[in-house]
């Protein structure tokens, strides 16, 4: 089980590996960003796409923000095609993620949630506070991905180990 306090860290930790990341992104061409590197969503704009589109499911679940344009996971890699557009709504969502879980208390983390899944083409239910674990780990994967794909551009990504987020993140 986790706490409030862990979701909030985890959305302060979300927000800064964005800022990391999209900084240097930033100092990439969009042919680079968009360049097919052999990730599992190919580019490096794709990846942080699909990040957003994921981002914007959980929290349309969890607290009824709107649905994510995309409606498949092969859509969401193409969903914001805009790199400004992109970097804002990346923007956006973290506070909502910083905004929504300073509202989270400890019943917020119980029970459980039911959704229909693209994935498996069904209904599924787990846990609250598993799915809340999972919208960070989620992120953290696919970051990962761009952080590598960063470093083979010769880019400098903030080190992604916790112990080391500064401490107004």
């Amino acid at each position: 089980m986790i706490t409030p306090a862990h979701a909030q860290m985890m959305a302060r930790y979300n927000r800064w590996q964005n800022q990391s990341l999209y900084r240097e992104a930033d100092t990439l061409s969009d042919a680079e960003r968009k360049a097919d590197r052999g990730a599992f969503f190919k580019s490096i704009h794709g990846t942080l796409c699909h990040i957003v589109f994921a981002d914007q499911a959980w929290l349309h679940r969890f607290i009824g923000t709107p649905m994510p344009q995309a409606k498949s996971l092969a859509e969401s890699t193409n969903a914001i095609a805009d790199w400004t557009a992109l970097k804002a709504e990346r923007v956006r969502l973290d506070q909502v993620i910083i905004d929504w879980t300073n509202r989270l208390d400890a019943a917020a983390l119980q029970g459980e949630l039911t959704w229909h899944s693209a994935v498996t083409g069904g209904g599924v239910t787990k846990p609250r506070w598993l799915l809340i674990t999972h919208i960070f780990n989620h992120q953290t994967h696919h970051r990962g991905q761009v952080h590598a794909l960063l470093t083979g551009y010769g880019c400098k990504p903030d080190d992604t180990d916790i112990p080391f987020m500064p401490p107004q993140s």
